[in-house]
């Protein structure tokens, strides 16, 4: 809850604590928000602080370029708009013996990644080659490089804002993503992820940098309400919208309402750009010539 509100430089600022406590909390792991766990939506530039002055999340309102953000929807959509079954718990389904159980839903990653698929680790031990470094360049790029390119703008502006708003926790990111050639080049970013229309449920986020901060970017086609993202425990939510851009601490609980469309083909992205830890652990170390060989070696496999 809100428990004091000042204003600097234009910008609202908030203090908040705690309205659910930390073991009610981990009793509402990969449960929907509800809406009335949700007292205040922010819909202006913000940054909004716990009670002991660590900060939460930092929102700024239109700060990104309408042909960035165009030319990243035309060039991932289709892409984006596959359907999944991996995502378990944050799709609100835990326990399953057999993912293919999982809803469908439209939630994919690219850039690069620490692990592989599930598919691909079988091609690997059938063909009788297994691979030493589990890292690898995700499908999309590796497919479509002149598209992955035209990406690159909105993904650099993001990391722009990061590096302004949030110093700190950058710098120590972008030098963890300096020292490894599996990354999106010219940013602290190894991975994307895009969700498309997807509520997720009340989750921690885990694999990303635990020195960086979560960031959060929204591009709308058609008309739709909800889908704000929320902070349960702190009973706060962002209304983040086209061209906004919001940082935030992913390592707290959060999810978002639902989403509901006012036309049938309405589409809510997100994307969220970060660092996977373990994939600059493993590779830190290796040198370009290493990646691009060990890239081809992926891709020729696959394609064998």
């Amino acid at each position: 809850m809100i428990i004091k509100k000042t204003t600097s430089n234009g910008v609202d600022v908030y203090y908040v604590d705690k309205n659910i406590s930390d073991d009610d909390m981990d009793a509402l792991k990969n449960t929907y928000v509800k809406k009335s766990q949700i007292k205040d939506i922010i819909r202006d530039d913000a940054d909004v602080f716990t009670v002991d002055g660590t900060l939460l999340l930092r929102y700024r309102k239109n700060k990104l370029d309408p042909k960035y953000i165009e030319e990243f929807y035309d060039n991932t959509i289709d892409f984006a708009k596959r359907e999944t079954t991996n995502r378990g718990g944050t799709s609100g389904q835990m326990g399953k013996k057999n993912v293919a159980d999982n809803p469908k839903i439209m939630t994919n990653i690219f850039g690069f990644f620490d692990r592989f698929s599930p598919r691909q680790k079988y091609t690997h031990k059938k063909k009788g080659h297994p691979i030493k470094l589990e890292a690898r360049e995700c499908k999309f790029n590796m497919d479509n490089p002149d598209k992955y390119q035209k990406t690159l703008p909105l993904i650099r502006q993001i990391d722009e804002f990061y590096k302004k708003l949030i110093p700190d926790k950058y710098t120590r990111q972008r030098k963890k993503a300096d020292q490894t050639h599996f990354k999106i080049i010219g940013t602290c970013f190894t991975t994307v992820t895009t969700n498309v229309n997807f509520q997720t449920t009340m989750h921690k986020d885990k694999g990303d940098d635990p020195d960086g901060f979560g960031n959060l970017t929204v591009i709308e086609h058609g008309k739709y309400t909800g889908g704000e993202t929320c902070f349960p425990q702190y009973g706060v939510g962002v209304d983040a919208r086209m061209g906004d851009v919001l940082f935030m601490n992913v390592h707290e609980w959060h999810g978002n309402l639902p989403i509901k469309k006012k036309n049938k083909d309405a589409i809510r992205m997100s994307i969220v750009c970060y660092l996977r830890y373990n994939l600059w652990e493993k590779t830190k170390h290796k040198s370009k010539k290493f990646m691009i060989n060990h890239n081809k070696t992926i891709k020729a496999m696959r394609e064998s």
